[in-house]
């Protein structure tokens, strides 16, 4: 008995972006999520890791159950976040992957060394990854074996990004999304471009953008003060968000990663914008989960539109160069797993030490206080009969569990005492006495009689 872990989820290697973004949490539905988790029967702790290319819950079954339940545990989340989401279980089912034990400390390892990521190597995992911890330890879903397994998965980053290259140029989705911009029209200067959303992608991409010489840069977010924050830190002039409209008239170049639930650009509205434009192409990166444009408005003439499923390609270019550091990563990522599993087996033997601890010394002291109770100092003999009694007590029930066992019972009861007690290999049983051979007639004749038979005749 004791907790387990468990990963329950999906990713870009696994799901479209049609059921990732069906399946995302906004952040501020994320408290009631894991409120619920923690109602499912075989759960104790649960975070909820859910990003533009990935939905996971990571959860430590109940400490009262034993490994067996793994499997119903991993049944309840996938049914949780079907429910949850209302989204079809069965269709779900072909997307979901389920880690269980070691395989689950490997998955959050590899996750936040950002080796299962869209763009090997990018940053911006791991700052999720720590969202997504501080928003369960608020909600109060987080507890001492998966906070601890979390913690070591920050360090496992951190030794990566130290020990290898794998994050050398911080390519991440929105420096990929810039690099996409810069492909399809060449130099940036001059390009006006508008970011919609100031949250964490928006103020990447803003800042690539800058980076690569991008001309005017338009920030527009429902928040005018976020906005206009962003629009400091790039040189960039911040915009009201009712001029969206007339800002994607204005833009050659468009980067949207919002919050929004719904599209805020609607293919009525794109059309709409084409036709100001006299249909003048429009290049747009959508790196919102869910999406901020509705994938109809792309097929207008003249927009070109990419949302990250389409940004993979890019990707699958810079992945080469990265390989050689990616598996110096696993390396590390396979070794320090290796050691936190052997840390968590080690806290599964730890009321068993205790009670053996405590059991062993009340024997011993209620010994003590036998042989001290007749009110002067124990001679040797005394000494050496507490002794043989301690000894006599504490074997007492485990030589009778080795005499009363039976078949594979018996033999794994000696292998185990001998491996506890560093016994001396097992010495082979004594062999039976021949039995004498049966004397034959003239060998009889010639046997002396017994003495009382003798004595007799």
């Amino acid at each position: 008995m004791g907790a387990d872990l468990l990963v329950v989820g999906l990713s870009h290697h696994t799901a479209p972006l049609d059921v990732r973004e069906k399946l995302a949490y906004p952040e501020g539905a994320l408290a009631a999520a894991l409120a619920a988790v923690l109602e499912l029967p075989s759960l104790g702790e649960a975070v909820i890791l859910s990003t533009c290319n990935r939905v996971e819950v990571y959860a430590a079954t109940r400490a009262e159950l034993a490994a067996s339940a793994l499997p119903a545990a991993a049944g309840e989340v996938a049914r949780f976040l079907a429910s949850s989401r209302a989204f079809d279980a069965e269709r779900l089912s072909r997307h979901l992957y389920e880690h269980t034990g070691p395989a689950a400390v490997r998955h959050v390892f590899r996750v936040a060394a950002s080796l299962d990521s869209l763009v090997v190597g990018e940053s911006q995992i791991l700052g999720q990854l720590k969202s997504a911890w501080g928003a369960a330890a608020q909600a109060g879903s987080i507890g001492p074996l998966l906070g601890r397994c979390l913690e070591r998965a920050f360090g496992v980053a951190k030794r990566v990004r130290s020990e290898t290259a794998i994050a050398r140029g911080g390519a991440n989705v929105s420096s990929v999304a810039v690099e996409l911009a810069t492909r399809i029209f060449g130099e940036l200067a001059g390009r006006q471009v508008l970011v919609v959303g100031a949250g964490k992608m928006s103020d990447l991409a803003a800042r690539h953008l800058r980076a690569d010489g991008a001309g005017a840069i338009l920030v527009t977010n429902r928040s005018a003060e976020k906005a206009a924050e962003l629009a400091r830190k790039v040189d960039g002039v911040a915009r009201p968000w009712a001029e969206l409209p007339a800002l994607l008239v204005a833009c050659d170049i468009v980067i949207s990663s919002t919050g929004a639930t719904e599209p805020i650009v609607t293919a009525a509205m794109m059309k709409e914008v084409m036709k100001a434009r006299r249909h003048r192409p429009i290049f747009v990166i959508d790196i919102a989960v869910p999406r901020d444009v509705d994938p109809k408005a792309g097929k207008l003439d003249g927009v070109y539109l990419f949302d990250v499923d389409d940004l993979a390609k890019v990707v699958a270019e810079n992945l080469a160069e990265r390989r050689k550091e990616a598996d110096g990563a696993e390396r590390i990522v396979l070794s320090e797993a290796a050691q936190f599993v052997g840390w968590l087996r080690a806290q599964g033997v730890v009321p068993t030490i205790k009670d053996l601890r405590e059991r062993f010394t009340q024997v011993a002291q209620a010994e003590v206080e036998r042989t001290l109770a007749s009110g002067h100092a124990p001679g040797d003999q005394e000494i050496r009969l507490m002794a043989e009694r301690i000894v006599n007590k504490l074997l007492h029930t485990p030589l009778m569990a080795l005499k009363q066992g039976e078949g594979d019972e018996a033999e794994a009861l000696v292998t185990a005492a001998r491996r506890l007690f560093a016994l001396p290999e097992e010495r082979a049983a004594p062999a039976p006495m021949p039995a004498e051979p049966a004397a034959d007639a003239g060998e009889a004749a010639e046997t002396p009689a017994p003495r009382a038979a003798r004595e007799k005749t």
